[in-house]
């Protein structure tokens, strides 16, 4: 039985509070709303530090507490509680939904200064981390739901914020319809759980499964329908086409949203999940697989994007596909993409902090090929962004070095032709990251002047370089802290059942290749991406002003996200479209027709039988005399 807490409720109460009192406070909190989000955020975020701090000083396999706050559904024998669950996976995103949404926050102040509606944005903003919170403290499927929804309501409003603009609101449609398909996953997730274990909290399944009660078909389908639900989330294949576009939304937007939260998501159901994943071996296996053609999906379509916040975004695209893949690999994969989801949640919302930072200094220009050599005029943004940079590309002794080496040497143990291929795809990726994130910076803070007249680049203000430096200190910090001594495999291990073996959880499992050769090839992969980069766009090479079209196929596909959109439309906007005007002139002509007839044969039979109403008496008595001939022919029938 684990322990409660009366404080947990804070943690959505705060944020909930002010995003209602600044939506309905009126203008006269215009002038202080911004300090009201911003300090309702912090406040979450020191209750999530308290608990955690209290969390740790308790045993390792006691360390979860709940708060029960109500019935939520009470019929027969099936009940749902309104109940709040802290433990290693859930305090993990608290911490960085709250902090990294903290620094956002402060940021966004000055970033939102000249906005007439920043009361309502930063409405918007806590509104979308309350239900991030729900979403990840819930203590079952049912509450998940809940925040999950509110994730994706926040999501559409931040996104299409400046809806004045047509782009910005269809980007905002674009991504909440894309989401909708992911929620009919979950929404089948639960009916699914519910028929066959009799409950839909995660203590419930987990004992379910545990005591056999769903067969391997059933847990397969509960295991894809939660993949399904995940992809979406995530923007991962085949939902991953919404994320480029959400880029229209303003910047603090991409950072909190698309870097370090809300795309997040995914991994946290299917880390929630694990212990239906580990043993439906089908939607364990697609896992992988969505999670390696994600993650070579997102880098190729970076390497071709001239805008900055879409090259971060096919980023994200990417390193989302990592931590996907993952998770299929088993009880140290959680740990590991929980790992890399950390310090992604670092130098990825520092680098998309730092896309807006430049955007601030150049009249808020979002293509690249007019950036160059601003590493002069905004000395700040380019050290924090250049962290940032070599965080993810994996440069030791950053962040992204420790976790994503990690995924790299799991993939490669994964074992037989599965591990050779998931390793090869892994070190890929690494190279490709390499190439497209260099070229971001080469493009943006190296090279000639490229901007143009009118452009007077500058540094930001502090509010805004603050939560930057901030970011850039976990992205070369957060790794090391996680990796020493494998603490953070060993705090998650009770969960996730991957024990204390002194080597992240891996057991007495032989390496496919020891881990220092992993290290050389990954670092190996990245040289190479680098040098590339170089190559192309270093010191001395001409960068045109507008992207050449003389280009490769390959290059024209990549633009084109890969013909994602294109994909969408002809496989399932078309079709829909023709089957909706297929069942519109069956709803016209079959139903709408069959009732219509009703009614006009009603009508015509009444216009019928009001002819007989003559006014004539003798009409009447010949009725009669006919009705009476009827009823006494139909006796002397029925008496033969």
């Amino acid at each position: 039985m684990n322990e409660t807490s009366q404080m947990l409720v804070f943690l959505i109460a705060i944020p909930l509070f002010s995003a209602a009192l600044l939506l309905l406070g009126g203008r006269a909190l215009d002038k202080v709303g911004h300090f009201v989000g911003t300090l309702a955020s912090g406040a979450a975020f020191a209750v999530g530090v308290i608990e955690f701090l209290a969390m740790l000083r308790r045993a390792p396999e006691s360390r979860a507490v709940t708060q029960p706050l109500f019935t939520w559904i009470e019929v027969g024998n099936f009940n749902v509680g309104a109940t709040l669950l802290l433990d290693q996976l859930s305090v993990c995103f608290v911490l960085l939904i709250t902090g990294v949404g903290t620094l956002i926050h402060i940021y966004s102040i000055a970033y939102m200064s000249h906005d007439r509606d920043r009361r309502r944005f930063f409405a918007f903003l806590n509104l979308f981390i309350a239900a991030m919170l729900l979403l990840v403290l819930g203590d079952s499927y049912l509450s998940l739901y809940v925040g999950w929804e509110g994730v994706g309501l926040a999501s559409y409003l931040l996104i299409g914020f400046w809806n004045q603009k047509p782009a910005y609101a269809t980007a905002a449609k674009k991504a909440f319809v894309a989401n909708r398909v992911g929620d009919v996953g979950l929404s089948l997730a639960v009916m699914i759980a519910f028929v066959q274990f009799g409950s839909v909290s995660f203590s419930g399944v987990a004992e379910g499964v545990e005591a056999g009660k769903a067969s391997s078909l059933a847990l397969n389908a509960l295991g894809i329908a939660l993949l399904l639900a995940a992809v979406g989330k995530s923007a991962q294949f085949p939902l991953q086409s919404w994320l480029g576009d959400a880029m229209a939304g303003p910047t603090p937007v991409s950072a909190l949203i698309h870097a370090a939260t809300m795309v997040t998501a995914g991994v946290y159901l299917i880390a929630r999940s694990h212990f239906v994943f580990d043993v439906a071996s089908i939607a364990q296996l697609l896992v992988v697989i969505v999670g390696a053609i994600t993650l070579l999906f997102g880098a190729i379509i970076g390497m071709a994007k001239d805008d900055i916040k879409k090259a971060l975004a096919a980023s994200t695209m990417s390193q989302i596909g990592y931590m996907i893949l993952a998770t299929g690999l088993g009880p140290v994969g959680y740990a590991f993409a929980m790992m890399h989801l950390l310090t992604h949640g670092f130098f990825k919302a520092g680098m998309f902090l730092g896309a807006g930072s430049v955007m601030h200094g150049m009249n808020d220009e979002v293509d690249m090929r007019k950036y160059g050599g601003l590493r002069k005029y905004m000395p700040i943004t380019f050290a924090t962004f250049g962290l940032g940079y070599l965080a993810i590309i994996g440069v030791p002794p950053f962040a992204g070095f420790y976790s994503k080496d990690k995924i790299i040497e799991i993939a490669l143990d994964a074992g037989g032709a599965k591990g050779i291929i998931l390793g090869s795809i892994t070190l890929l990726g690494a190279a490709i990251t390499a190439f497209y994130m260099s070229r971001v910076m080469l493009m943006t803070f190296f090279g000639a002047k490229r901007w143009e007249a009118g452009a007077h680049p500058h540094e930001s203000p502090a509010l805004m370089t603050i939560p930057m430096i901030l970011l850039a200190i976990g992205s070369v910090s957060a790794g090391f802290i996680f990796n020493m001594g494998d603490r953070f495999i060993n705090f998650l291990a009770p969960l996730f059942h991957a024990g204390d073996s002194g080597h992240s959880g891996h057991g007495e499992k032989e390496h496919l290749l020891p881990p220092i050769v992993v290290s050389a090839l990954a670092l190996t992969a990245v040289a190479i991406g680098v040098s590339i980069a170089i190559a192309k766009y270093g010191r001395g090479k001409a960068i045109p002003a507008v992207a050449p079209s003389d280009v490769s196929l390959w290059t024209k596909v990549a633009r084109r996200d890969l013909l994602q959109d294109e994909f969408n439309e002809t496989l399932f906007m078309r079709p829909g479209q023709e089957l909706t005007k297929a069942l519109a002139v069956i709803d016209e002509k079959v139903i709408d027709g069959a009732v219509r007839g009703v009614g006009s044969i009603t009508l015509d039979v009444a216009s019928g039988v009001r002819k007989t109403q003559t006014g004539f008496v003798r009409s009447y008595a010949l009725w009669i005399i006919v009705g009476a001939v009827g009823i006494l022919g139909a006796i002397a029938v029925m008496s033969l």
